[in-house]
């Protein structure tokens, strides 16, 4: 049976094929076709791609036609000269081709020769890559031109991956058209192409003899396609069989194909119909160089080939490594190879690492195509093959004991999923084996030996079923070293369907989930795994930042806390690509946890939302909010601010008229004539109105003289409508109001001087757009009011403190800071002030009103874009600023963090005070009115 040649054999070719050639006469014309048809076979390159032998181009240079001596397509173009020929003057007529040939057949590399010396150039290296050497130097340089067997040179993750793999993708999704534009059935479809993937994989990596797959292609099937279905079922069937267990009678060239195992071929499948075009793509899949992938991009693009808008979109979207790699680093990654760097002269040590990690398991419960999977594999392979390396410089005499898979501490079947859905669940599993295969080449091409290519053992740790139903422990075996990690899918409460809120109620067995969110389902299941018997490890998760914002923050983390875990690491908000195509980015967090209490917390932020994260100091510990300070839970309070000296904050006013109470802009003309109808108009803010100075005007009746109806006509008219409306309402609230059609259902409204907030701003903004009003003026239920006829409400509000709170602990509508009474301003941790206090705040905040007032024509909007406020508008809110933090004790140079701490430290105190239970004060004049 045929197998991919080990780098000892490619070495010996390469030595016989210097004797060979080493007194040959050197005719460019006469040898040049032979030269390279032998070089390769040093390779395992047969003499299927012959036709790209002499291929015809375009020099980019001259317009000129010319011939490449040869040409692998996406690997190597190969130029010959006459013996004594100037090789630079060579490579420069070879890259002179390049220009004219397709993106698949752009090569990575250029070789140059004139039958006595070679001249290699890497054309993915950042600057010039060249080695030149003499032909009797073969041998010695014979791994640098391994990649013709499928060993790879290039940087996992790098950019030329991320090419290739893009690519590769789109040749699939060309494929799986074909073939479900012929009706196949898709279940099949996914495992035809699963396998097809393998067979290309295997034919450019070394897996078996290289381009076997594409010679079997060209050669076994016919141009017009019409036996290609057949032909591939046959030998998809006899690389799922033992070679005892195969019929003798077989085509000498299937014969050649090995025994693959591994689930891949075991599935019986319907015979596929294909005609001429669905072959030319196969083919033309079958030309690209597949070593190139990387299994962890591919996977996500792999996984959108079945979706028609996704297929479009290929590409644009996909989980990236860095993003994966912010969870796994200091999940466990970080850890392991700073004990590496720690231990490097210690053989012991490193053994004592290598054995460390083999008792390692790790469970993705929301695997998808295996991205996490796949690169955590990747990434503890490459650093047991650092280790190994390093034994073997230290004189270990173990080393060559350690080449067989059961020796391998990071093995695939320490690695486990859980998946909703079948195909990606295959492409994990098959991505798995790929990322092992590349993992084995590494090894063979540092240390020359690795375990066997094939046959494959079956993956069967990746479990297909609903995550937050499956048994955790019937997927993963009892193990005190367990890394539960991934990103699960994110669905708001208002998202998610029945079916899936039931899921989290099981999840969290509770029957109120409140506002969690359906990743939290992750979180409760974690807690369940770990606190059965024999279950000991870490758990960390990507998922949406709402889980550390307001409401849900208490239900999720008064959990987490409560079973013995603490924060490890967090990364704060950041914008977060999703691996499914044409999803836009969201706003995401990292949280990971562990039970131990003596090792450093990480804390990591993010100036911009894609930008790079960097390390911040944690001295007290992370809670739930992603701050470092006290472990502290705020719960929404209904009965009023905590701080007693703030007012209470209300609801702005609702009409629920059908607009009829509402005069809009390019109406108030037509009440400018009407002077009884003119005397009830009010101006009428919105949160719009309020941050955009934009003109809105509505009736406000309460005072309404009922004369007054027959005087106005438009008047009248328009409380009729309200009347209507409201009777033909299907809400009941509506249709009890309409007994009093020229009232706002809902009225908050108070004749005082007034703060009106609105419930969401942007989050660019430095300082929330509050504004201070006269009893003229009415807000509508997109702002919160509150009485403030000295201004103190204003003060707050307006201050970096109470931004930093809300910030904080308020929660966001994508992300933009929504404002919350309950949540929020009945939670701002105040404490008691003194006359003094009270007075410079209020003079602090009358700065800044007096600053805005510089600049009548400008809008709150204009104000505080964050890129031109007014100098003294700024140096007012310092002012403000300094008034404020003096409260809590902050002084000089304070940043978000000082404010962060001294706020949950202020909130710890008045709750240990007992200052939850302080009633609000009465609101006589203020009580809100429902129609």
């Amino acid at each position: 049976m045929a197998k991919s040649l080990s780098l000892n054999e490619i070495r010996n070719r390469a030595a016989r094929f210097a004797l060979e050639w080493a007194d040959a006469p050197g005719d460019e014309r006469q040898d040049a076709q032979s030269f390279v048809r032998d070089l390769l076979g040093v390779y395992g390159i047969t003499k299927t791609r012959a036709a790209f032998y002499e291929k015809r181009s375009r020099r980019s240079s001259t317009g000129a036609q010319g011939y490449i001596d040869a040409l692998i397509p996406g690997v190597a173009l190969i130029e010959m000269k006459s013996a004594g020929k100037d090789l630079a003057e060579a490579e420069r007529q070879a890259l002179d081709y390049i220009d004219a040939l397709s993106d698949p057949e752009v090569p990575n590399w250029v070789i140059t020769s004139d039958f006595r010396r070679f001249r290699i150039l890497d054309l993915a290296a950042e600057g010039d890559d060249v080695l030149e050497f003499d032909l009797a130097e073969l041998r010695d340089h014979a791994d640098r031109l391994a990649f013709f067997a499928g060993y790879g040179q290039r940087a996992f993750g790098s950019k030329e991956q991320e090419r290739a793999s893009i690519d590769a993708a789109r040749l699939m999704a060309s494929l799986y058209e074909a073939l479900g534009g012929s009706g196949y059935d898709d279940h099949e479809a996914s495992v035809f192409l699963v396998r097809t993937l393998f067979a290309l994989y295997a034919d450019d990596a070394g897996v078996w003899e290289r381009d076997l797959f594409l010679e079997f292609l060209e050669t076994r099937t016919a141009e017009d396609g019409s036996d290609l279905g057949p032909q591939l079922s046959l030998l998809y069937q006899v690389m799922g069989r033992e070679p005892q267990r195969r019929q003798t009678n077989l085509d000498e060239l299937i014969k050649r194909f090995p025994y693959v195992n591994g689930g891949i071929f075991e599935e019986p499948l319907s015979i596929p119909s294909f005609e001429r075009t669905m072959r030319e793509r196969l083919l033309a899949a079958a030309m690209f160089n597949w070593s190139e992938i990387s299994p962890a991009i591919f996977g996500s693009l792999f996984q959108a080939v079945k979706d028609k808008k996704a297929r479009r979109e290929l590409g644009e979207h996909y989980t990236t490594e860095t993003n994966i790699q912010k969870l796994i680093g200091p999940m466990f990654l970080d850890e392991l190879r700073q004990r590496f760097a720690d231990g490097f002269h210690d053989a012991k040590g490193l053994r004592k690492l290598r054995d460390d990690m083999g008792r390692m398991r790790l469970l993705d419960p929301a695997c998808g195509c295996g991205n996490f999977l796949v690169v955590t594999y990747r990434d503890m392979r490459a650093l047991d093959l650092e280790i190994l390396q390093r034994l073997q410089q230290l004189g270990s005499a173990d080393v060559t004991l350690a080449f067989v898979d059961e020796d391998l501490p990071v093995r695939l079947s320490s690695f486990h999923g859980i998946e909703l859905e079948e195909w990606p669940a295959r492409i994990a599993a098959t991505a798995m084996h790929l990322v092992d295969h590349q993992a084995n080449k590494a090894m063979e091409l540092a240390l020359g030996q690795a375990p066997e290519a094939l046959p494959l053992d079956k993956i069967e740790t990746i479990v297909v079923g609903n995550a937050l139903r499956v048994d955790w422990t019937s997927v993963v075996p009892p193990t005190t070293s367990l890394h539960v990690m991934g990103n699960p899918p994110f669905l708001g409460h208002a998202s998610r369907s029945e079916e899936q809120a039931q899921d989290l109620r099981d999840a969290w067995h509770r029957k109120d989930i409140g506002r969690l969110d359906y990743v939290t389902g992750w979180y409760a299941k974690s807690l369940d795994l770990f606190a059965r018997d024999g279950y000991d490890g870490q758990f960390a998760f990507v998922s949406t930042n709402s889980i550390t914002q307001g409401e849900p923050v208490p239900a999720l983390f008064g959990a987490v806390f409560g079973a013995g875990w603490r924060i490890k690491f967090a990364h704060r908000t950041f914008a977060w690509t999703s691996e499914a195509p044409g999803a836009a980015a969201v706003h995401c967090v990292v949280v990971g946890f562990d039970r131990a209490t003596s090792s450093a917390a990480w804390l990591f932020d993010y100036d911009e939302l894609r930008g790079e994260p960097h390390r911040v100091p944690v001295k007290h510990g992370i809670n739930g909010y992603l701050v470092d300070g006290p472990r502290v839970l705020v719960e929404q309070r209904s009965r009023g601010p905590i701080g007693s000296d703030l007012p209470p904050m209300v609801f702005g006013n609702v009409p629920r008229d059908g607009g009829h109470l509402i005069i809009e802009r390019d109406v108030a003309q037509e009440f400018a004539s009407d002077p009884v109808a003119t005397k009830y108009l009010r101006r009428y803010l919105g949160a719009r109105e309020l941050i955009h100075s934009e003109m809105r005007w509505c009736l406000w009746l309460v005072d309404l003289d009922p004369g007054d109806l027959a005087k106005s006509q438009r008047l009248k008219s328009r409380i009729d409508a309200v009347r209507t409306w409201r009777l033909e309402s299907k809400a009941k609230q509506a249709r009890d109001a309409a007994a009093t059609p020229h009232l706002f259902w809902y009225r908050s409204h108070a004749e005082i001087p007034h703060l009106m907030v609105p419930s969401v701003s942007s989050e660019n903004r430095l300082f929330l757009p509050a504004g201070r009003f006269g009893p003229e003026v009415i807000s509508s239920n997109l702002n919160y009011t509150a009485e403030d006829p000295d201004g103190l409400a204003f003060a707050v509000i307006s201050s970096s403190l109470f931004m930093t709170w809300l910030r904080t602990t308020g929660g966001k509508l994508e992300s933009r800071l929504r404002f919350s009474n309950t949540q929020v301003w009945n939670t701002f941790p105040l404490p008691a002030l003194s006359s003094a206090q009270r007075s410079a705040m209020i003079a602090g905040g009358q700065t800044v009103l007096d600053a805005r007032a510089l600049r009548p024509e400008r809008s709150l909007a204009d104000h505080y874009n964050p890129l031109a406020m007014a100098p003294e508008l700024l140096q007012a809110h310092r002012k403000l600023d300094a008034a404020v933090d003096a409260v809590l004790g902050l002084k000089g140079s304070v940043d978000e963090l000082d404010r962060q701490r001294a706020l949950f430290e202020s909130y710890e105190r008045m709750i240990a005070a007992g200052q939850l239970a302080t009633q609000p004060k009465p609101r006589t004049k203020r009580a809100a009115v429902k129609a």
